[in-house]
This record gives C-alpha cells, structure tokens and sequence, in this order.
C-alpha cells in the first residue's frame, strides 16, 4: 500500500496542479468584492472606488466595494482573513488594517503576515505636520526650538489612540526628543475645528485633511512627514530635507487577498493592478486625494510582504519610544 500511494502522489499532485492552473484561467467569472475597511464616502472609500473600477475593466468583471468599519480598521480585515480563498474576495489594506490597531491589541484577531495573500502596494498618503495659524515658528527647525522650550504647555491633537494622526506626532516628540501633551478626538475633525481656533497647538493629518486649510491659511504648514515631498504641497519641505530624517509618517494603500489564495490567482490580480496603476488619469485622480502611486519596481508581492513586516517594526519602534506600548 505505501509502495502504490508513493507512486500515486507525484500524480495526484501533478492533477491538483492541473486543477488549480484550470481555476485561476477561468477566474475571475464572476465579479470580484474589494473590501474596504471603512466607512463609505471617506478618502480610504473614494480610493477603492477609483482603483475598482479601472480594476474592473482588467479583469473583464466588475469590482464591488464592501464597506466594514470598526476596530479601528480590523473588522474588515479579519473579514478577509476568514474568507475563503477562491480570489472572490480581496482587502484594501491600510496601515489600519495591518500595523497599528494590532500592534496596540493584546490578542491581535489576525495575523497580518501569516494570514494573508500580498498582492501588491499601491499608494502612499502623507502626513503633514500642520500648526494653528498663529504659532511663533514657520519652519521645522523653528518648531523644533520652540518645542523643546516650551513642551510641557504644548499639546497636540489626534483622531484617537493608535490612529495615524496620533503615531505621527509619536513619532515626531520622539524624534525631538520631547514629552508634548496628546489631546486624543473621536475622528480629525473634530481636532481640526479646535486647532483653527486656536484651542491646540498642532496635528499630524494625512494630506487630504489638511491641504485645503492649509492654503486658505486657517492653519500653518510646517513640514511633510514623508520621504517626499506631497504633489499638492510641493512647496512644504520634508521633516528629513529640515534636519529629521526618522520621521517617516505617511499611510498607505495595499491589496491581499485570503491565506491560501492559489499563486496564480494572486498574481493575476498583481498584473491588473500594476496595469491598471497605468490608466490614463488615474495619477491625477488620486492626487485629489493627496495620494501618490508607488514606482513599478515597489509594486510586487515579494515586495509588499517585506514593505508590512518593515511597518510593523517601525510603528512598534515609534509606539515604544512614545510609551504608546511597553518596550
């Protein structure tokens, strides 16, 4: 009986790999869910919309958006880590979905490495380090200076514990090495309102919340917390260009699909995105949203599973070094 099973498994695995090729050639045949792991109408939902429907037009089958908030971004994903990994159903993964709220959670519900599929990276949309109108500093080494003398009456608002607008401040005091005081919110807007009255003192919010206050000047820019300069701030200089250059603070826009998922199912989905990254107008498109498409070479699943492993270091560094999470 083992001699027989031995020399049947090289040809059950040979007919499983048939099977599987025959599967991902006929997918998809059916139309495909995007989930996204917000709520609808926001930048995060714009975005999947935007790239669905180009997503769409490659794939010969519409591309339906699944809005699931909560957790802090992890109902959603978890959504797709459970899922059945047949390519039907893929993640429009953020920082939201795979670094922050896991790295704070005692018992992460899902595992953002082990439990899916890389697909490929798409976007990143920085953080600005924006002050009220009013504040006595217009460059980031002024700012600095400033924050050193006079920390212990400064603070600074966020959109919550473990929100990006709370971990790039984090990452800021840190980097200035000083102990500035966190005034958390329930949503941007609501520190935004306080920080155009002068009720606060300063935010670390993503491009799209702040461009438009910064250029009606009810707000002051002081730096971009990304490598590069933002395309709708171009004259806002990075913390790195000012003499900071371990504060890299920016999200991002990423797919997965379920562990699981057969290889060539989830490269075929590789291909359309970086096709469809190419669309006439697309880059123009999500520049509204003060999002940036990646290069080509950053666009492979090798790649976007090494980029996430790199997140979740540098975030728990940041939290760390913040007190966010024990060292």
């Amino acid at each position: 009986m083992r001699l027989r099973f031995g020399l049947c498994l090289p040809f059950l695995l040979l007919i499983a790999s048939i099977q599987v090729h025959a599967q991902a050639q006929d997918w998809p045949n059916r139309p495909v869910t995007m989930v996204v792991a917000a709520a609808a109408g926001g930048p995060i939902d714009v975005f999947g919309r935007i790239l669905a429907e180009r997503l769409g037009d490659r794939l010969g089958q519409r591309v339906v958006i699944e809005n699931i908030g909560g957790g802090g971004g992890t109902v959603g994903g978890l959504r797709v880590a459970h899922a059945a990994p047949d390519g039907y159903t893929t993640l429009l993964g953020t920082i939201a979905t795979h670094t922050n709220p896991l790295l704070l959670a005692d018992k992460p519900p899902y595992d953002p490495v082990g439990d899916f599929v890389p697909v490929a990276l798409i976007a990143e949309i920085p953080l600005v380090l924006i002050a009220r109108k009013d504040f006595p500093a217009n460059t980031l080494e002024e700012f600095v200076a400033y924050a050193k003398a006079h920390q212990k009456t400064m603070n600074y608002g966020s959109a919550g514990v473990g929100s990006a607008s709370h971990l790039g401040c984090v990452m800021l005091d840190s980097a200035m090495g000083t102990e500035i005081q966190h005034v958390p919110y329930r949503g941007t807007a609501l520190a935004m309102q306080d920080l155009i009255a002068g009720r606060l003192d300063f935010l670390c919010e993503i491009a799209v919340g702040a461009v438009q206050n910064i250029k009606s000047g009810s707000v002051k820019g002081i730096a971009t917390l990304s490598p590069q300069r933002s395309p709708v701030l171009p004259d806002l200089p990075t913390a790195a260009e000012r003499g900071l250059p371990t504060v890299q603070a920016y999200t991002w826009t990423a797919l997965f699909m379920p562990k699981d998922t057969p290889a060539p199912i989830a490269a075929r989905l590789q291909k359309a995105t970086s096709e469809a990254m190419e669309s006439p107008g697309l880059r123009d498109e999500l520049q509204t949203l003060s999002a940036v498409l990646v290069a080509p070479e950053r666009r492979s699943s090798v790649y976007l599973g090494q980029f996430v492993k790199s997140e979740l270091v540098k975030w728990g560094d940041a939290m760390k070094a913040g007190g966010v999470i024990p060292k």
